[in-house]
């Protein structure tokens, strides 16, 4: 789903909350908070707008997705009644059967985004899994795959056939696992050589 620069709602300013808002920043949304009482931590996030009262359904209007984060089960639960009746995704921390999406684990690295999720069955098996693919990624990750992006217009207007230029993407992708980093100019051109490109 795409949330840069979607409004979306957080009902709660708590530690949950917290935990939600820096889940969500790196997708660039639009985030307004609202609760009567809001933790430090949360007032020092740039860019959010905060509330400092209680929910009302009017807080509703107009967002894209909302956030039921408190610790009262029943406001929660009739965010979430009402997000469904205006057909906004919800998502109630704790309650499955409450949530029309849920928060998977992320390992976010640049352009990369992988979710795990068990479906609420174990987050703790989630963030272990979470751990072992951050593990496994090179260092450079984010940088590689920036520099990939880069080459696509490049490889585009040099290679019209879509099955050769995918072969060349893979190559290079290859290449820089190997290196551990993006390509020079002149292996990239050595790369191309190689593959009767250039």
């Amino acid at each position: 789903m795409e949330l840069d620069g979607q409004p979306g709602l957080i009902v709660g300013g708590g530690t949950v909350a917290l935990r939600k808002v820096q889940k969500l920043l790196p997708y660039g949304p639009r985030l307004t908070v609202v609760s009567p009482h809001i933790l430090p931590e949360l007032e020092q996030v740039p860019g959010l707008i905060l509330s400092r009262r209680e929910f009302s359904p009017d807080d509703l209007a107009g967002v894209f997705f909302a956030v039921a984060a408190t610790d009262d089960q029943v406001l929660n639960r009739t965010v979430s009644a009402l997000c469904r009746a205006r057909n906004i995704p919800v998502n109630a921390v704790d309650d499955r059967d409450a949530c029309s999406f849920l928060f998977p684990a992320l390992v976010k690295r640049g352009g990369l985004s992988v979710g795990i999720s068990t479906s609420g069955a174990s987050p703790t098996a989630a963030i272990w899994l979470k751990e072992q693919i951050n593990a496994l990624l090179p260092e450079r990750f984010d940088r590689i795959l920036d520099w990939l992006e880069e080459q696509r217009p490049r490889l585009k207007s040099l290679i019209p056939g879509e099955v050769q230029r995918s072969r060349l993407f893979a190559a290079l992708f290859t290449a820089c696992l190997d290196q551990g980093r993006p390509l020079t100019e002149a292996e990239f051109l050595e790369l191309l050589q190689e593959e009767g490109l250039k």
